[in-house]
């Protein structure tokens, strides 16, 4: 299914439902929670490389459950800038030397796993209800509180809390980036950590669960919410309770807190994440921002110019050229 709005459309809305009044101090009141001093571990890897230097990073959360991230800086004494990059859902960061092209720009990268997915987190999470397939609707009939997804985006939080205080790192120049999953988590980085500087977003997931449910999307990853309704409660009884707590981890409900620059993009042939989801994200945001369209392209790599697009975004330099310039 392609989006049933069209452009002019996309452009002027903002999402189905409205954003919670106390969206903001919700996420005020969790995040003061946290611990203030975070018990993390790092280890180095001794890979035969003589150019990069390349660590395990865990730290342990309140429930128990175990984070971890690869961290990859330039062999260098100075003040590095990082990147901090997402994954998409179900999967993993990707190979170590994957994020070698940004050492060689002079950045160091963070690659969380997301705990329950497919790499090396942990989780230990208890949660009621279903869980036979995904983790967007654990928790979801008992309040904001108990949601999977809260506790992911504190772990975001939590991870660029001790990254910024690593020596050798610039703490003013920090980045967020990722895709699908990784957007959404890229982007909420950044509505909640204020150390974050620039967010590049592609194709976010988890925003605007509303139209989500209205377009009938029961493709992978949105598939649980329709298995929800199919087999516990086909009548869509429970479907404004667990909107309601969909609100508080509803991407586009972050825009309000974003103070930095950010790129998002967004293919018009997304079948997964549709485009009129992302509008409503970045359509709600008051800050710098830069909206790239690719009218035939979907839910899918974007690797005929994006990777270079991406570079020259983190590192304001200008790599590839225009067709017209061959």
């Amino acid at each position: 299914m392609l989006d049933n709005m069209t452009l002019k459309e996309m452009e002027k809305y903002h999402g189905q439902r409205f954003r919670p009044v106390d969206f903001d101090s919700f996420w005020a009141s969790e995040i003061e929670k946290l611990p203030k001093d975070i018990s993390y571990k790092i280890v180095k890897r001794e890979f035969e490389t003589n150019y990069v230097d390349c660590f395990d990073i865990r730290f342990s959360t309140a429930n128990g459950s175990v984070v971890y991230a690869k961290y990859l800086r330039p062999v260098t004494k100075a003040k590095v800038p990082v990147i901090f990059h997402f994954h998409g859902y179900q999967g993993r960061s990707s190979d170590w030397s994957e994020y070698f092209k940004f050492i060689l720009a002079g950045y160091a990268v963070v690659a969380m796993d997301v705990r329950g997915q497919a790499g090396l987190s942990r989780d230990n999470g208890q949660f009621s209800g279903t869980t036979v397939k995904g983790q967007v609707i654990r928790g979801m009939l008992d309040g904001p509180q108990n949601l999977f997804f809260k506790d992911i985006y504190l772990d975001v939080y939590q991870l660029i809390e001790i990254v910024s205080k690593l020596e050798g790192i610039d703490s003013e120049r920090m980045i967020t980036y990722g895709a699908s999953q990784g957007g959404a988590l890229a982007y909420v980085g950044g509505a909640l950590n204020k150390k974050i500087k620039q967010i590049i977003c592609i194709y976010p997931f988890l925003a605007d669960f509303g139209r989500v449910l209205d377009l009938q999307l029961t493709c992978e990853p949105y598939d649980e919410l329709f298995r929800y309704f199919k087999y516990v409660d086909p009548f869509y009884e429970t479907k404004e309770k667990m909107l309601g707590t969909f609100d508080y981890i509803d991407v586009k409900n972050f825009s309000d807190l974003i103070e930095c620059n950010v790129k998002l993009v967004t293919g018009l042939r997304d079948e997964i994440c549709v485009p009129s989801t992302q509008y409503a994200i970045i359509n709600g945001l008051k800050t710098n921002k830069e909206h790239m369209i690719l009218p035939e392209y979907g839910h899918e790599a974007l690797n005929v110019f994006m990777n270079d697009q991406v570079m020259n975004w983190i590192t304001g330099e200008r790599i590839g050229a225009k067709k017209d310039e061959y």
